[in-house]
């Protein structure tokens, strides 16, 4: 297929565990929106309208929209609009206000925004990216996470990076308030850091990896502390459009085969909307992103949600454990991805 014309960006981005009889979570709650088992027909979707986000931080989302796959299978009958979300915070807001049907994020920002009375429900798993990363400019004192004590560090509020934040400061025994936290866009940050304005900054690929090429240095780098990369459709949507929520996640398996299949293009399309150096996209996707995986919400990702949620409980970005307990109980509606044909889109 032709590939499709992409927009380069000229600032980019990018608890308690449930044991109810070993069901994962949002696993048997009153109302589950069901898959639908066959394909609508021309003319007879459940909705004119599709709106959900691309970003760079999702690869799959960047190949499902440079292919064309929705359009084409949804022809006249479907308005399919694409979104750019800049980061996971950006996809909570338009989830929030109803101007996305699906977006992407990574695991712990949707369980904030769950928590926090947004209406959203994981339906599947993208990446396991390694995508996180402290990080320090060229000839930085600052070597290790203690060293950022009394240091100015860069972060966006509400994403992976700032948990991972939080995180590394807990690990190595350093309270936040004894550093000045700016929040700021992940792009944003990254010019910060380049130019001096920060000490630090807790980056975001494919930035991190854009800014470590030319002489930045990562200073604390922890796989663990970096959530999945999840993709959220509003409860709303879920229940109103479930063929178009299936089509949508089935695209998502189609674009993972295509990615496994074609490594070299997938870099090709992210640096060409990244904005970003070919070897620098083949760094993030090739050495630092697990794209091979069950896209199915699991206990897998419920672990890593349960060790974050009381974090953003003790930082004062969840209210309660009760309130994370409640989000990851309602959180994942896995039957969509469990029955993700990609064979749909071949």
């Amino acid at each position: 297929m032709t590939r499709r014309p992409l927009l380069p960006l000229a600032a980019i981005a990018a608890a308690a565990m449930m044991a109810m009889a070993g069901c994962v979570a949002g696993e048997g709650s009153a109302v589950a929106p069901q898959p639908t088992d066959e394909p609508a027909a021309a003319g007879e979707w459940s909705a004119d309208r599709l709106s959900l986000d691309f970003a760079t931080y999702n690869p799959l989302s960047l190949i499902i929209r440079d292919q064309g796959w929705l359009e084409d299978t949804l022809g006249d009958d479907v308005e399919v609009i694409w979104t750019q979300s800049l980061g996971s915070n950006r996809a909570n807001e338009g989830l929030r206000a109803g101007e996305l049907d699906l977006g992407s994020t990574a695991g712990s920002a949707a369980l904030l925004a769950r928590a926090n009375g947004s209406p959203i429900r994981t339906v599947a798993v993208y990446t396991q990216p390694e995508w996180s990363a402290l990080v320090a400019p060229e000839g930085s004192d600052i070597t290790e996470v203690a060293d950022l004590r009394g240091k100015t560090v860069a972060v966006t509020f509400g994403t992976d990076p700032y948990f991972f934040l939080l995180q590394a400061l807990e690990e190595a025994g350093v309270e936040p308030s004894e550093l000045s936290i700016q929040n700021l866009q992940h792009a944003d940050g990254a010019a910060a850091l380049a130019n001096g304005t920060v000490d630090a900054w807790s980056g975001l690929d494919p930035m991190m990896a854009s800014a470590e090429a030319t002489g930045a240095t990562l200073i604390y780098r922890n796989i663990d502390f970096n959530s999945y990369g999840v993709l959220n459709a509003t409860e709303e949507f879920a229940e109103r459009s479930p063929d178009l929520l299936q089509l949508v996640v089935d695209a998502y398996e189609r674009a993972r085969q295509w990615a496994i299949e074609n490594p070299d293009e997938t870099a090709e399309i992210l640096a060409e909307v990244g904005a970003i150096d070919i070897d620098i996209a083949r760094v993030v996707l090739l050495e630092r992103t697990v794209i091979d995986l069950d896209p199915t919400p699991s206990d897998v990702q419920l672990d890593v949600l349960t060790t974050i949620g009381p974090i953003q409980v003790a930082n004062g970005d969840i209210a309660s454990q009760d309130a994370v307990d409640a989000a990851l109980a309602e959180l994942f509606l896995p039957d969509f991805a469990r029955n993700a044909d990609p064979s749909r889109f071949e």
